[in-house]
């Protein structure tokens, strides 16, 4: 199976949703977050969601992406393919409780790579007011699919700090209950078998079911932020990460803080998580903290 870069730029429909209390609340506890901002309505500035909510009000959009994606001639059959290989989001500002959004899509990059096909969807979401919410780049594997040209759309991609140093500053060690996939699958409307069925996750090679990459991703970031920012959410305008590794739950990950750069206008902390084997379940993740 191949794919061109000739689907850059191919627009997605948009997509419009309001934001209900219920939805950011059941998150944060999926995710284990107790923070009072995220919980305490009855505080004069309102609630908060926690910041890796966006993951989920792109979700239906991502689940229905045949429906959504306006390229008829965009082989469907390599969807079929796709795994979450990385995640960039930009919060532009906190996603807040009764807010209408209108997220809008397109095929950013389409790229080679030896595992197959690269395939970035940049997500905007704005206000009813037209002011940016956040935007993310999803970048999505197409396993065994062959980019059939030098691909396109790699410079329009954003970019964080690298760092190779990994030496470790603060570690941490969590466990990831066995029901933890059911309760973000529950909480969060994000859906996929490998993570609640047994028997799906057995028929397509896995070992047994796997915690969803989202949600260590948004575990790892909540405790990131308790370490390294009071728990206070709303300085963090920047996520990125690779999802590399599975992690199976009833096991523990290691959060480990691998580099810390501070500037006069922001912190930038570099991270990475190990699953129980030692092996990377995150790699390059990246937190960009305003000051």
């Amino acid at each position: 199976m191949k794919l061109t870069s000739e689907f850059v730029g191919a627009p997605l429909k948009d997509y419009t949703c309001t934001v209900e209390a219920r939805r950011t609340m059941n998150y944060a506890a999926a995710i284990g977050d107790a923070h009072p901002a995220y919980f305490d309505d009855e505080d004069p500035g309102g609630i908060i969601a926690p910041p890796l909510f966006p993951v989920a009000l792109t979700w239906p959009i991502i689940e229905n992406i045949t429906d959504y994606l306006r390229a008829d001639a965009f082989p469907r059959e390599a969807l079929l393919t796709q795994v979450h290989f990385s995640e960039h989001l930009r919060i532009h500002q906190p996603v807040i409780p009764g807010m209408r959004l209108t997220i809008c899509g397109v095929i950013a990059a389409i790229l080679p790579h030896r595992a197959g096909t690269y395939v970035v969807i940049r997500f905007d979401a704005s206000d009813d007011g037209g002011r940016q919410v956040f935007t993310e780049h999803l970048g999505a594997m197409m396993r065994g699919v062959e980019c059939a040209d030098a691909g396109k759309g790699g410079e329009s991609l954003p970019s964080v700090p690298s760092r190779t140093n990994e030496t470790i500053l603060r570690e941490s060690r969590i466990l990831i209950d066995r029901l933890a996939p059911f309760i973000y699958d529950g909480c969060t409307n994000i859906y996929f078998p490998i993570h609640t069925s047994v028997q799906f996750a057995h028929q397509v090679g896995l070992p047994g079911i796997i915690h969803q990459g989202t949600a260590t991703l948004a575990v790892s970031v909540h405790h990131l932020l308790n370490s390294e920012a009071n728990g206070d959410s709303r300085r963090l305008t920047t996520v990125f990460c690779r999802f590399s590794g599975m992690v199976i739950p009833g096991s523990s990950i290691r959060v480990c803080l691998t580099g810390r750069e501070e500037t006069d206008q922001a912190t930038d902390l570099f991270f990475t998580v190990f699953n129980a084997e030692g092996k990377k379940a995150i790699r390059d993740g990246y937190l960009r903290l305003k000051k």
